[in-house]
């Protein structure tokens, strides 16, 4: 089993940044696509990025196109996402996923899945 613990998370201004991190364990981490959902009140979970075990462009939701980069390091089996420019919109809970399968040959966000608890966004305007 893989786990997943988020962090980073925090009350801004809208217009701050701030750089979420999702460590990973149990796995042999560089084999697996990964990415980030959110999740605000009263509202679906929604895809905001992803990224390819094999490397290549990363994929965004076009809300965070621009403003969100998402990224690895596999040495430290951990998956970053920094956010720049966060809108009221941005206030969610983020959850970082991991690809159901290692060494996948394309990037579905739906064989992602969440594993971890969770890291709480909160942006004032």
């Amino acid at each position: 089993q893989v786990q997943l613990v988020e962090s980073g998370g925090g009350l801004v201004q809208a217009g701050d940044s701030l750089r979420l991190s999702c460590a990973a364990s149990g796995r042999t981490f560089s084999y697996y696509n990964m990415g980030w959902f959110r999740q605000a009140p009263g509202k679906e979970r929604e895809f905001v990025a992803g990224i390819r075990w094999s490397g290549g462009s990363p994929y965004y939701a076009d809300s965070v196109k621009g403003r969100f980069t998402i990224s690895r390091d596999n040495a430290k089996n951990t998956v970053y996402l920094q956010m720049n420019s966060l809108k009221p919109e941005d206030t969610a809970v983020y959850y970082c996923a991991v690809d159901r399968r290692p060494r996948s040959a394309s990037f579905n966000e739906l064989n992602l899945q969440v594993g971890g608890q969770g890291t709480q966004v909160t942006v004032s305007s």
